[in-house]
């Protein structure tokens, strides 16, 4: 990939068909409708792909159908984190042999570690593979958070770490990264909430699980702050809210999936256990997806 990643990108969901395989025709269709709406890039097997969900062939197989299916249209950014640097780096290995354009790696999530241990890894993974790295920040889910400190002495160390998602919801540490740390790691804000705001205060760009269901509008929204049109940016972002509060108000990943139905992509349910929408968050989220107007201007 020879262009810096910028902009909007979608944290792909994954379409499961009646006995949970991955459903690959609907997988392609999910890709389309991103690619088509104007994102700047997919992520595939990241947390609203259900990647915990996944054993580690499928997450291949999804890996190398959206890669295959993009087709060079726009970066794809493969999720090649683990519970193991072992398996991190044959992950990583694999997708950078299948064209990825970029590794994001989740820190491991099960058994506890120090940020020592959790340094040790990151680099042994980058160090394995010639790809740009994304670091993947997500406490909630791993246990450390990559504060900023942490983040530039690793982009510093090791030169083909070049992003970070970060998902903390901590509003105070991503404006620390955006503004005292942009100039060693671009940084994609992952709380979707944070999107306008993120974009707004000079982020390289967010990645959304809501992009599934509304892509065409954050994209309009991303381009208008680009385009320094933020009167504009801000009406959109107004309208476009409520849908994104909708979808994280409620479990995430069965919102998605309800969203991507209700937009006319039916993309399975869950895996199990993962329930789906309870009648009444399933109506809260029909109504403000059928309030959704295109704002003039």
């Amino acid at each position: 990939m020879s262009r810096d990643l910028r902009g909007v990108l979608t944290a792909l969901s994954t379409p499961f068909g009646p006995e949970e395989a991955i459903d690959v025709p609907t997988l392609r269709r999910v890709v389309d409708r991103s690619i088509d709406a104007g994102v700047d890039g997919v992520v595939a097997a990241g947390s609203t792909g259900e990647v915990g969900a996944l054993s580690s062939e499928e997450r291949l197989l999804l890996i190398d159908t959206v890669i295959e299916h993009t087709d060079g249209r726009v970066p794809v950014i493969a999720q090649t984190g683990a519970t193991s640097t072992r398996e991190a780096v044959r992950l990583s290995k694999a997708a950078q042999a299948s064209g990825a354009d970029v590794l994001m790696l989740i820190t491991p999530y099960y058994e506890p570690l120090s940020v020592a241990e959790t340094v040790a890894y990151i680099k042994d993974v980058a160090g394995a593979v010639d790809l740009p790295v994304m670091l993947y920040n997500i406490p909630a889910v791993t246990g450390v958070n990559l504060d900023p400190a942490t983040v530039r002495s690793l982009a510093e160390d090791v030169p083909n770490i070049r992003y970070i998602k970060d998902s903390s919801a901590n509003w105070e540490q991503a404006l620390q990264l955006i503004h005292h740390h942009s100039d060693v790691i671009g940084t994609f804000i992952g709380w979707d909430a944070y999107l306008y705001s993120a974009l707004v205060e000079g982020a390289a760009g967010v990645m959304a699980g809501t992009a599934n269901v509304v892509p065409e509008e954050i994209v309009a929204v991303s381009r208008l702050i680009a385009g320094g049109d933020l009167t504009g940016a801000r009406v959109r972002w107004k309208s476009l809210y409520p849908v994104i509060d909708a979808l994280l108000s409620v479990p995430f990943i069965p919102a998605v999936k309800a969203g991507l139905a209700l937009q006319g992509l039916p993309a399975g349910a869950a895996r199990r256990p993962t329930a789906d929408l309870n009648p009444e968050d399933l109506a809260r989220l029909q109504h403000v997806l059928s309030a959704l107007k295109q704002p003039v201007g």
